[in-house]
C-alpha cells in the first residue's frame, strides 16, 4: 500500500531499467499516487519529475545550466572552502558532536543554498519543512501545509530576484526564461522546492551514512582516507552510492496503458514504486553485490535512477561526496561513535534513508 493505494513494487535492476525508460509508464503521478496540493492554482503546477517528455525534458532542459560538469568543477574550491569551515567549528568545539546536525546536513545545505539563490540563514526553515513532506508518516494535512509553506518561500524570493538579480539558478531562470513566458513564476517555484529538497536531504544523509559504514570497517575507511588518488576516492564514493542507496521510496509510476514487467501484467492506472536498493543489490546487475567493494566495477547503479529522469543533481551530489567525506575521515582520525550502534535511531520513515543524529567523540 502506497498512500493509501495498492501498488506493485518493481525490484529487480533489469525490470527497473524497463519500468524507468518504457513510455507505457508515466512518471505523471501527482494526485495519483501521492498528494497534491490542496485545492488552488498549485494543484496544475508542472513539476518536471511528475511529468513525461517531451514537457519534462523543456522543463528540465531549463534548468540544467546549472548542474552540468563544468559548472560543478567551477565550484569545487568553494565547497572545499565550506567543508574545512565546518570541520574547524567541528574540531574548535570539541567532542562530542553531532555529524548530522554539525557536518551532513549544513554543507549540503549551504552548498543548494547558493546555486539557488536562497538565503543560508533560512536553512533551518526549509528543512524543517522538507523533513515533513519526506516524513511517510506524515499527515495529508501537515505534508499539505509543509508544501506550502516551501512554495510561498520560493515564490516570494523570486519576486525579490526580479528587482534585485543575481549569477544564481532562481534569478537567471527568470531572467532567462520566466519573462519571456517559457516557464511560470510559479513553476520554477514549485521546481525549486524540489531542487532545494533534494539537494539538502539526498546529501545529507549520503555523508552520515558513508562515514557510518565506513566507521564499521575501519580497512575500507584507511582506503579513502590515506590515498593520494583521486580516482580511489570516485571509486570509493560510487560503491558507497550503490550500496547504501539512500532514496528509497520516492521513485514512482503508473501504468499509462496495459504493460507486462518481469512477466507481470501491470493494468492501466496501477501504481509502482521502484526500489532502488534491491536493484543495486541485484546479483544479476553485479556477482556478489550484497558486500561492499571499492575496486569493482559497478557502472550502471541506479542510485540516482535510470532514464530520462535520472537526477538532475547527480553531478554535484558526487562532487560532495568526494569532498567532503575524505575530509571528515582526514581531519579527524580518531573519529568513532559515542553511542553503541543500536542506539542510533534511523530514518525508516522517511522517504531518504539515513538516521536522525549521529554522536561521535574523536
Amino acid at each position: 500500500m502506497w498512500n493509501g493505494v495498492p501498488v506493485w513494487a518493481v525490484s529487480r535492476y533489469d525490470d527497473i531499467k524497463f519500468a524507468l525508460t518504457d513510455p507505457r509508464i508515466s512518471a505523471d503521478t501527482l494526485g495519483k499516487l501521492q498528494p497534491g496540493f490542496p485545492d488552488g492554482a498549485e494543484s496544475t503546477i508542472p513539476i518536471f519529475p511528475r511529468m513525461d517528455d517531451p514537457e519534462h525534458n523543456r522543463i528540465r532542459r531549463l534548468l540544467t545550466k546549472d548542474f552540468t560538469v563544468k559548472r560543478v568543477q567551477g565550484m569545487r574550491p568553494q565547497i572545499q572552502k565550506m567543508v574545512d569551515e565546518f570541520l574547524d567549528d567541528m574540531i574548535k568545539k570539541g567532542p562530542p558532536a553531532d555529524v548530522v546536525r554539525d557536518f551532513a546536513l549544513p554543507v549540503p545545505s549551504l552548498v543548494v543554498s547558493i546555486l539557488l539563490g536562497v538565503p543560508y540563514q533560512d536553512h533551518q526553515f526549509f528543512q524543517k519543512h522538507s523533513q515533513v513532506v519526506l516524513n511517510m508518516e506524515a499527515s495529508a494535512e501537515d505534508h499539505a501545509n509543509a508544501s506550502i509553506a516551501l512554495f510561498g518561500f520560493l515564490y516570494e524570493l523570486i519576486g525579490k530576484k526580479e528587482h534585485e538579480p543575481d549569477d544564481a539558478l532562481l534569478s537567471r531562470v527568470f531572467h532567462e526564461h520566466v519573462v519571456n513566458g517559457e516557464l511560470s513564476r510559479e513553476a520554477l517555484a514549485a521546481n525549486s522546492v524540489l531542487l532545494l529538497q533534494a539537494g539538502h536531504e539526498t546529501t545529507a544523509n549520503m555523508i552520515t551514512l558513508s562515514t557510518l559504514y565506513l566507521l564499521q570497517h575501519p580497512d575500507q575507511l584507511a582506503r579513502i582516507r590515506d590515498t593520494e588518488d583521486p580516482a580511489v576516492v570516485t571509486k570509493a564514493i560510487e560503491e558507497l552510492l550503490r550500496y547504501l542507496t539512500v532514496v528509497t521510496s520516492l521513485v514512482e509510476r503508473i501504468a499509462a496503458e496495459d504493460v507486462e514487467i518481469g512477466g507481470q501484467l501491470v493494468r492501466a492506472g496501477e501504481g509502482l514504486i521502484i526500489n532502488l536498493p534491491a536493484g543495486n543489490r541485484d546479483s544479476a546487475f553485479l556477482a556478489d553485490a550484497d558486500s561492499f567493494d571499492i575496486d569493482r566495477n559497478n557502472a550502471g547503479h541506479v542510485a540516482f535512477g535510470y532514464g530520462t529522469h535520472q537526477c538532475i543533481g547527480q553531478v554535484l551530489a558526487r562532487a560532495e561526496l568526494e569532498i567532503a567525506v575524505p575530509a571528515l575521515l582526514r581531519r579527524i582520525p580518531g573519529l568513532r561513535l559515542a553511542v553503541p550502534l543500536e542506539d542510533l535511531q534511523y530514518r525508516g520513515d522517511m522517504g531518504v534513508f539515513g538516521v536522525h543524529a549521529m554522536p561521535v567523540t574523536w
